[in-house]
């Protein structure tokens, strides 16, 4: 018995061994160095098995070979590879997106929630996007923003209310507001509380970083097929709950007189409209209950962690930074004084230090690390000239390339107005990628900053803020696509400020 464990152990590591040389070999002949470590699952084995954020050991392979267009990388069903140059970015996001329109996620049918407009791939997602896209656009913003503001405000006397709120666990605080933005602006809930939002609950269950999900986004990533064979679902202990919630939600809105320009009107009138269809396929998609549930699942997600992350490292960027908080607190002050408390969207839009600030922020904090794609048909990267065979998985940076001194000077110092001194030109506007680049940048790209900008606009209006960092290094949670901070917090502290009714 234990002679042939014996053998069995030795024509593992034998093929691991010839599985990681083929991979050398395979990126070698396109001209790509190759990344040494973990040949046959790359930095896969290192999330797993070490306490570090997933975009953490990109930016390590970015540094390491800082002349390079390109890094290949360990994988085990198939090529990968981690991009460095900027052309070849825009070559796979924009140029050429159609070789490489697939988000780079295996996700089953089975998978109710992930069948959204973020994880779909092909004529698919281009459906869903052509159906979605009408929710935000700059007039739909403008008539959801008054509801965004709404819950902006509504924070303040709730945070004045819990003193506790105000002495730390600010990320908390802030994806309670962004849950009730969501909840009123986009889906038209109301409840006793919005700031006590069962869907806030769930999601923060469904993407709590566990070794399960951590384990099945890497077979995801490294060997769909696994995920095919097994019928590995992300999101089925939100299912009912999500989908119930917009099965109710819609039945509500059908025979409502009033329209709201939500997203549950939108759906309603989707669903009026019978099947989605793609004329040049012919391909025809049925918008039940449940895909649209899918797409409510997605915007809501993405609508809350996102962007809380975002106004959180806003704040405790300009609690470490007390010219830039004062600067910014007498803009926002100006503004108040000038339009009597009315803070408009067109108000919040002209607010020029705040854009700088948020920006600088989602530079220095974005918030997610990386995006993917799947090569769908062969191509070849213009710089480097490297051969991408369909099938193979492509990693895009954001946090490297957003650290990156050839993009930044000096990229770790938090600095507002570096994109908007005179010479802007000379920084590559395609350096700057918090809401990723091309056909599939966030949808709703638009929506967070405005939701964001609202948040900060009101907060910084009626508090200071004091960063607590535990430690002496920045730490980050260990997640598989987002930034976040871990040892750090922001501590409100009350203004003295002229009151608006």
């Amino acid at each position: 018995m234990i002679f042939q464990l014996l053998i069995v152990a030795i024509l593992v590591l034998v093929v691991v061994y010839l599985k990681g040389v083929k991979n050398e070999q395979y990126w070698r002949k396109r001209g790509v160095v190759f990344y040494q470590r973990n040949k046959v699952v790359g930095i896969a084995w290192d999330y797993i098995t070490q306490d570090r954020a997933f975009f953490e050991h990109f930016h390590d392979i970015y540094k390491k070979y800082p002349n390079e267009p390109a890094v290949g990388i360990g994988s085990v069903l198939k090529p990968a590879i981690l991009l460095r140059d900027l052309t070849n970015i825009q070559h796979i996001t924009s140029t050429e997106f159609n070789a490489f329109n697939h988000k780079g996620f295996e996700i089953i049918e089975e998978d109710t929630l992930a069948n959204n407009i973020f994880l779909v791939n092909g004529r698919k997602w281009k459906l869903l996007r052509q159906s979605m896209s009408p929710l935000f656009t700059s007039s739909k913003l403008k008539l959801m923003y008054h509801t965004i503001d709404k819950s902006a405000r509504d924070i303040v006397p709730y945070m004045r209310s819990n003193p506790k709120l105000m002495k730390g666990n600010a990320l908390e605080t802030v994806s309670t507001f962004c849950s009730a933005a969501m909840t009123a602006a986009v889906f038209g809930i109301s409840a006793n509380s919005i700031f006590e939002s069962p869907f806030l609950k769930i999601i923060q269950n469904v993407v709590k970083p566990t070794f399960w999900l951590g384990l099945k986004f890497v077979l995801s990533i490294n060997a769909p097929v696994l995920v095919r064979i097994f019928k590995i679902k992300f999101f089925s202990q939100a299912e009912k709950f999500f989908v119930g919630a917009i099965k109710n939600l819609l039945k509500s809105r059908v025979n409502e007189p009033i329209k709201r320009h939500d997203f549950a009107d939108l759906c309603v009138s989707i669903q009026k409209n019978g099947m989605l269809k793609d004329e040049e396929t012919g391909l025809e998609v049925d918008p039940t209950d449940e895909l649209l549930a899918a797409q409510a699942f997605f915007f809501f997600t993405a609508g809350v962690h996102p962007t809380a992350t975002a106004i959180y490292n806003t704040l405790l960027l300009l609690g470490q930074h007390p010219e830039a908080l004062k600067r910014l607190h007498d803009e926002i002050d100006e503004a108040f004084d000038k339009n009597e408390g009315n803070m408009s969207f067109d108000v919040v839009a002209q607010l020029e230090y705040l854009d700088m600030v948020l920006n600088e922020s989602m530079r220095l904090y974005p918030p997610v690390g990386y995006v993917l794609r799947e090569c769908v048909s062969d191509s070849v990267l213009p710089v480097g000239n490297i051969k991408i065979e369909k099938g193979t998985t492509l990693f895009i940076p954001i946090f490297p390339v957003h650290r990156d001194e050839k993009y930044y000077p000096d990229p770790e110092v938090f600095d507002p107005e570096r994109l908007y001194r005179d010479n802007k030109a000379k920084l590559n506007e395609k350096a700057f990628l918090p809401f990723g680049k091309g056909n599939r940048i966030c949808i709703g790209a638009r929506y967070a900053t405005a939701q964001a900008k609202a948040g900060l606009v009101q907060l910084l209006r009626n508090f200071t803020v004091k960063t607590k960092v535990f430690g002496n290094d920045i730490k980050y949670k260990k997640d598989q696509i987002q930034v976040q901070l871990t040892n750090v917090d922001v501590e409100f502290i009350e203004r003295k400020v002229k009151c608006y009714l």
